[in-house]
């Protein structure tokens, strides 16, 4: 950090990420190495249907057990970059739990998922087929990014720019249609959707916002329709409205209405859309100030470089 301006130096451009995160990451490096050392070990740390009533605790490890070394590389650059935007915006004790029931909700749908098929296929390669990775959660940061800064413009892979709300239905759309012409990529397809479908549902309804002490996120800019585009979306709220009947509607009712009464009319600190907007901005703003910091630290760096050298020269 440099303490004259208040900005990171070049250095912490690439070596400033959360603690949580790069404990995280020597995780996901740890399993992918035990496996390459002992590949017996994905009998124990991989979800297989077929054993998981045994051992039970792939439920958990799965979502840590990289099998391939692209794989764990994307996973934890992903991680490390993603987690140094939502971290601290969410803090390290949310952070750490949305990454812990995400996972478990996805290795849980999975399991179902595998039991289902082999009983309408008869396929037993649904039930000893070895699953794990941790793309499902990186799915589901994409999510959290969504929610806290939806009308930022990111460049996806330097040729066009996308605000950051499409990121998960980009993933979603190139995943389905990469299955389609790669069969074997089809093991990924389902946690990728379980993890952006999973991580909207806890950030939906379960998330506890510690500003306020409300639980989920209810804005129309964060429903299931705003995941399409839309045209779609007339046909998508009233099958949308089920599922917000199914999970907590109850919740959301009494806030409307018994919360207006006792406070006059006034609705509790965020339990409208309009708390959920605000905390979209500051999340907007924080990423613009921290992206601003660190062009200006690279500028610097490439000029105290280009200095040095003139320097050597003379």
């Amino acid at each position: 950090m440099d303490h004259s301006s208040g900005l990171p130096s070049s250095s912490s451009i690439f070596f400033g990420f959360t603690r949580l995160c790069k404990g995280l990451s020597v995780v996901l490096l740890g399993g992918y190495v035990i496996i390459q050392l002992f590949p017996s070990a994905v009998s124990y740390l991989a979800l297989i249907p077929a054993r998981t009533i045994p051992f039970a605790w792939n439920l958990l490890t799965a979502g840590y057990s990289e099998q391939t070394l692209p794989g764990v590389a994307i996973s934890i650059i992903g991680l490390l970059f993603i987690g140094r935007l939502i971290e601290p915006l969410w803090g390290s004790r949310e952070f750490f739990k949305f990454i812990v029931a995400v996972n478990f909700l996805i290795s849980i749908c999975t399991f179902i998922t595998a039991i289902a098929l082999y009983y309408i296929t008869t396929q037993e390669s649904y039930l000893y087929t070895p699953v794990s990775g941790f793309h499902g959660v990186l799915a589901g940061l994409l999510v959290g990014i969504k929610q806290l800064m939806p009308d930022q413009e990111l460049s996806l892979l330097f040729l066009m720019k996308i605000r950051a709300k499409w990121l998960p239905s980009i993933l979603a759309m190139i995943s389905i249609a990469v299955s389609v012409f790669l069969p074997e990529f089809a093991t990924y397809l389902p946690i990728l959707l379980f993890g952006i479908y999973m991580s909207w549902l806890y950030l939906r309804y379960f998330q506890k916002r510690p500003e306020t002490g409300i639980k989920g996120d209810p804005s129309d800019e964060f429903s299931f329709s705003s995941f399409f585009p839309e045209f779609l979306r007339p046909v998508l709220d009233p099958i949308a409205s089920l599922f917000d009947r199914m999970f907590c509607g109850r919740k959301h009712h009494a806030l409307s209405e018994p919360a207006d009464s006792a406070l006059g009319g006034d609705p509790l600190p965020g339990s409208d859309p309009i708390e959920a907007s605000r905390r979209r901005e500051r999340g907007a703003r924080a990423l613009e100030q921290r992206l601003a910091a660190e062009k200006l630290a690279m500028a610097d760096g490439m000029k105290e470089a280009l200095q040095g050298d003139a320097a050597e020269r003379v």
